[in-house]
């Protein structure tokens, strides 16, 4: 099986500092995936080089079998790559209505595409706050509406960084809900989260980064079976 998503020896950084040191990290396509770190370790360098605003000094960026380092940031995201960033950056000025209906498509030609209607089947709060708008959501219903709104684009493959950062314990898990749900569904999931015991429940594979390097990938079975890893790459 081709990988959806490859990165093979990528070094990058800012100006002169280098942040990633040959890393490596693949995602095979319906599987759910994390990449766990410290903070400060290279994860959002790693998605900012994926999605094209770093250049990669070396190494390759592959997704659906093609190049994509050195190409914008607007061409990856036409090819079915979405980002649910961390803060989560939604339009404030705009009601949740317009927020998910900004960009919707259909980038990897799905047979049954996420519409409005299945959106607000998936998170029915959003379907209560449509005409709300976006700086009168609470922080969790801003996250279901990035998610919602990365969604509508149909992605190939949906990256979630800090998926669940700074919300409420009952949304938190609501989320994780929706995720299990998605990767049931057959879709493509990248994940960056602190909390590995949800995302274990979650994800086929894991993939740890340390000083801009990646140490250690394995499935949930090989993970489990190291919990002196937890401590060494994540300090729990």
């Amino acid at each position: 099986m081709s990988s959806l998503l490859s990165i093979e020896n990528l070094e990058t950084g800012y100006g002169a500092s280098q942040v990633l040191f040959g890393m490596n990290l693949e995602v095979q396509p319906g599987e759910a995936a994390t990449l766990l770190g410290r903070n400060g370790m290279g994860k959002t360098t790693t998605l900012r080089a994926v999605f094209g605003q770093l250049p990669a000094w070396s190494g390759e960026i592959r997704f659906l079998g093609e190049r994509i380092d050195g190409q914008p940031t607007e061409r990856i995201a036409q090819m079915g790559l979405a980002l649910v960033p961390e803060g989560r950056q939604i339009f404030p000025n705009l009601t949740v209505k317009e927020n998910l209906l900004a960009f919707a498509a259909n980038r990897s030609g799905r047979a049954d595409p996420w519409t409005l209607e299945s959106i607000h089947a998936l998170f029915p709060r959003l379907a209560e706050r449509a005409q709300n708008m976006g700086n009168q959501l609470s922080g969790g219903e801003q996250q279901m509406l990035a998610i919602g709104r990365a969604l509508m684009t149909n992605p190939h493959l949906l990256i979630l960084d800090e998926a669940t950062e700074g919300i409420s314990p009952l949304i938190r898990r609501e989320i994780w809900q929706v995720l299990g749900r998605l990767k049931r569904s057959g879709q493509a999931i990248l994940v960056i989260d602190k909390y590995l015991n949800e995302l274990m429940r979650v994800a086929d594979h894991h993939a740890f980064i340390e000083k801009g390097r990646s140490p250690w990938s394995g499935d949930n079975d090989a993970l489990a079976a190291e919990p002196e890893l937890w401590e060494r790459y994540l300090g729990v």
